[in-house]
């Protein structure tokens, strides 16, 4: 068996950082926020298929990526909005994601990644604003982990940062937006006991 790459190993390393971190923030959130433990299982699974890429397509790959991003992120969204008493925008950005993920097949592949792309970068917004008027810092830092890897997707260059693939570090900022939205959940439930 030959040594992998460095690029599969970074690649490999990234998913799964993001799956253990959505996966250790689902099971501790369940409890107490269902729909952000939902995101988070959400993205966990599209990490897992993602290593797991003997199991299915790249087709199936891309659709749970696809479905985590739309529907996940803004279940993440809808429970810090609810929890912080902004019901209409938790419902909107709600809303709006599953209507995404059903239109999703009618758009075409750059539709589908500025769609993803716009998700991303609404969700880290809202989640940023409401952080910001609440004084949650791991809220803000989530929104700016969020945006940034929105930003960086969109750049066009293949290698960042030391050299690493552009998406490598998107999943690594990612991983640690979700984090910081686990610990603003966290620390949200704390400020309302």
């Amino acid at each position: 068996m030959a040594p992998r790459p460095w690029g599969e190993w970074s690649s490999a390393l990234s998913h799964l950082a993001l799956g253990t971190v959505s996966l250790h923030a689902a099971l501790s959130t369940a409890k107490a926020n269902r729909g952000a433990a939902a995101g988070f299982l959400l993205q966990a699974l599209a990490a897992a298929t993602m290593l797991a890429s003997g199991l299915g397509t790249d087709e199936d790959c891309l659709a749970g990526a696809w479905v985590a991003t739309v529907i996940g992120l803004p279940l993440l969204a809808f429970d810090f909005h609810w929890v912080n008493g902004d019901c209409s925008s938790a419902n909107l950005l709600l809303g709006g994601g599953m209507v995404l993920a059903v239109a999703g097949d009618h758009l075409g592949a750059e539709g589908r990644s500025v769609a993803g792309q716009a998700v991303v970068l609404v969700v880290a917004v809202t989640i940023l604003i409401v952080a910001v008027f609440t004084t949650n810092s791991y809220g803000m830092w989530g929104g700016v982990m969020l945006g940034a890897a929105g930003l960086l997707s969109r750049l066009e260059e293949d290698r960042l940062l030391l050299l690493l693939p552009k998406e490598d570090i998107c999943r690594w900022a990612l991983a640690g937006g979700s984090w910081a939205y686990h610990r603003a959940l966290h620390t949200q439930r704390l400020q309302w006991e």
